[in-house]
């Protein structure tokens, strides 16, 4: 057996250390997107955050965007501590502009529901063939929207609106829809409810008589599973500086960590070596090997 001295051993191993960087990453799910905070059940890709939001929740450009059957919208802010998200459509009307839209719909399966405080005004709304709308006596001339009634005062003020005061619309093509109203599909399609766009709206600011003022958008709820329960694998790996994920074909959870990793449980505390060593994959371990022993030949 040849021995070689402790130098020559020092100098493989600094030569080893070297290709580490080559397998150690960055931490791959991040806690922002753009500057906004991103947090569970949500992620900034793949793997990251709960596997049955991700398809509704993507980063893109540095921009949150929520996905559905109709189209891709900006997420405006989430209020993680309430589990609401709010988002806007750049194609609804709002106090300011007014234009065409083809509607807003949630997917079926999706794990969100319209928020409580969600008010949607269909506008410009035919009374002849809109089927929200239904004859009384079979007369077509005279009929009764089946809307809100308590909502009348939204399309009052909406009315009031210079943007839609231009298009001279009657006050009596406005219906008021709050979400149970849009049926177990979440799906209002104004095409076929005949249509010319709509208002979302889901809050007043505190001012109920100025629409300039109004919240524009929609406001969804989520929950984080059916007991609605904040994971205990997710709080440990949070509080250990690790993103909440999931890997494999079970999309089991794993902690992805500062170093690039993901652990089963948290990520290690501390940057000791004892600690990092404990992070590095098999090839790693095996490359070391590998080079270690090759120095006994």
């Amino acid at each position: 057996m040849k021995l070689i001295n402790s130098s020559t051993i020092i100098q493989y191993f600094s030569i080893s250390l070297m290709f580490l960087p080559s397998f150690i990453s960055s931490q791959t799910c991040q806690k922002t997107c753009g500057t906004q905070p991103v947090k569970y059940p949500f992620g900034t890709g793949l793997g990251c955050g709960d596997p049955h939001f991700q398809t509704y929740v993507n980063c893109n450009n540095d921009q949150l965007t929520f996905i559905t059957k109709t189209g891709c919208y900006p997420i405006t802010s989430i209020d993680y501590s309430n589990q609401v998200i709010y988002i806007s459509d750049p194609s609804m009307s709002t106090c300011s502009c007014t234009q065409q839209s083809k509607g807003f719909s949630l997917d079926w399966n999706a794990p969100f529901s319209f928020h409580d405080d969600t008010v949607f005004a269909l506008l410009d709304c035919s009374i002849s063939s809109s089927p929200i709308y239904k004859s009384i006596n079979g007369e077509n001339n005279s009929s009764l929207p089946l809307c809100d009634y308590q909502g009348t005062s939204v399309c009052d003020h909406l009315s009031s609106c210079q943007a839609i005061s231009r298009l001279d619309i009657p006050i009596s093509t406005c219906c008021v829809y709050t979400p149970v109203d849009l049926g177990p599909s979440f799906d209002m399609n104004l095409e076929k409810l005949r249509c010319n766009s709509y208002s979302g709206l889901y809050g007043f600011s505190g001012q109920e008589n100025n629409p300039e003022n109004w919240k524009y958008g929609v406001a969804l709820k989520y929950k984080f599973n059916f007991d609605n329960k904040y994971p205990t694998l997710c709080d440990q790996c949070e509080k250990s500086s690790g993103v909440c994920g999931y890997n494999g074909p079970s999309n089991l959870f794993s902690c992805n960590c500062p170093s690039g990793f993901n652990t089963t449980i948290d990520c290690f505390d501390g940057q000791s070596w004892s600690s990092a060593f404990r992070l590095l994959p098999l090839e790693i371990i095996t490359f070391l090997a590998c080079c270690i022993g090759s120095m006994w030949l």
